[in-house]
């Protein structure tokens, strides 16, 4: 049975993290920043609507909120827990004839993260205590008489417990939001990534911390990819950051893109050179009988073996396996050289709203090995000085084009990422950057 279960195993685990974010304390803070104004919108709507119709005549003296003003709105971290969201809202109410006072409304409530069956992440409101009282004056101090029953016209007309029901969606990412953290993005036009989330987020003092799995898709399916051979847990920063948040990728992930790219085709590229067949004759003698006429010389290369990025300090590669058909024929293709072409390339990693964009910065080395032949043997000397200034200077440009969309960042709808600082670590990259809530909030 032990040996059975064994072999069962391995179908789970390749649910592994490859990369995950951490949304600090200050991230937090921003969002309660952020999402004031709308509490207030969403409040103002709730409170201050018009009551239903009703059959029996409305008493004269009966209450009406006037004016609803959110004056404390702040979200904590509660360490192995949650968040606690703290509001205080300040409720001018009126009763004939014409007197107004002033109540204050207090929500004081414990929100955590979920995965719901579907695998969609949830926010949920685990505890919730609303609190109504009237602000007296310093006149109404003076006197005896307790004022604490004043409120309870008012407490018919505030429907507490359902504000403490909705409570989540006084903040700028209820679920709908989060559930688009797990929404497919575009890569090429037939490539996709999307980011799982694994499992609940965990909260430690720096931050809520989530693990994500990649998954690309090309035409619609999902490929399979190599399991990381060590699961990527979210390195927690030495210090607390001053940064909303933090991402970071593993070079699993960076592997895992590029064997995407070279599943989907984009990697396979057709470089041009400044040779033609009548030039490659004079040092290849035998092309003379291949060619009637004088025809531009093309290296069309494919992917023979999956790409690989290499992480270390301050420093990203991606090592290309390719093999150049070479050959000529402006209807009809014909190629006279196999050659293999190994490529070693440095990366440059930014970021631009959402999307990182990567990009061959630099080629490190090039090596070419002669394949196959239809015009006899070639010395490894002539390949390199016939076809290396092309390699070199097209196969960053056309692999530049194919990722010059970028890579989508997991986000949240609405939010956008600024001062952002990439740093590139030993098997991973860190991405800390601030929030920005965009000026459309849908």
């Amino acid at each position: 049975l032990s040996i059975l279960l064994s072999l069962l195993v391995p179908a789970h685990t390749t649910r592994s993290p490859d990369c995950g974010g951490i949304l600090t304390p200050s991230g937090l803070r921003y969002l309660a920043e952020v999402s004031k104004p709308h509490a207030e919108s969403v409040l103002r709507h709730d409170l201050m609507a018009p009551p239903a119709p009703d059959s029996s005549p409305i008493s004269p003296s009966r209450n009406q909120i006037i004016s609803v003003k959110v004056d404390k709105f702040s979200l904590t971290l509660i360490p192995d827990t949650g968040m606690r969201l703290s509001i205080e809202v300040d409720l001018g109410i009126t009763s004939a004839p014409s007197t107004t006072k002033e109540m204050r409304l207090s929500i004081l409530a414990d929100l955590h993260v979920e995965m719901n069956p579907e695998g969609n992440l949830e926010l949920v409101t685990s505890d919730c205590k609303p609190t109504l009282e009237e602000v007296q004056s310093a006149e109404e101090v003076d006197r005896s008489a307790p004022h604490k029953s004043s409120g309870s016209d008012v407490d018919k007309q505030i429907n507490v417990e359902k504000i403490c029901l909705e409570v989540s969606k006084l903040l700028l990412f209820p679920n709908e939001r989060l559930m688009s953290l797990a929404a497919p993005f575009p890569i090429t036009p037939t490539c996709q990534v999307q980011y799982l989330p694994l499992a609940a987020p965990m909260y430690s003092e720096q931050g809520i911390i989530i693990s994500l799995q990649t998954t690309f898709q090309v035409a619609g399916t999902v490929i399979p990819l190599p399991v990381s051979p060590v699961p990527f847990s979210m390195p927690e920063p030495a210090s607390s950051s001053p940064s909303h948040l933090i991402l970071a990728f593993s070079e699993h992930f960076y592997t895992s893109l590029f064997s995407a790219l070279e599943e989907s085709g984009a990697l396979n590229v057709s470089l041009l050179s400044s040779l033609t067949t009548a030039t490659l004759a004079e040092r290849i003698t035998q092309m003379g009988s291949l060619f009637q006429e004088d025809l531009p010389v093309v290296l069309q290369a494919a992917t023979r073996s999956s790409p690989h990025v290499v992480l270390e300090e301050d420093k990203a590669i991606v090592k290309l396996f390719l093999t150049a058909q070479i050959g000529a024929g402006s209807s009809l293709f014909q190629s006279f050289l196999s050659v293999n072409v190994d490529v070693t390339a440095r990366l440059h990693l930014s970021v631009a709203d959402t999307r990182m964009i990567i990009s061959v910065a630099a080629i490190e080395d090039i090596e070419l090995s002669l394949a196959a032949s239809d015009v006899g043997p070639v010395l490894a000397a002539l390949l390199e000085e016939l076809f290396l200034p092309t390699v070199r200077e097209e196969v960053p440009a056309q692999i530049n084009v194919v990722l010059r969309q970028g890579v989508s960042l997991p986000h949240i709808a609405s939010f956008t990422y600024t001062d952002v600082n990439i740093t590139i670590h030993k098997d991973y990259v860190l991405i800390p950057c601030n929030l920005q809530l965009e000026a459309k909030t849908g």
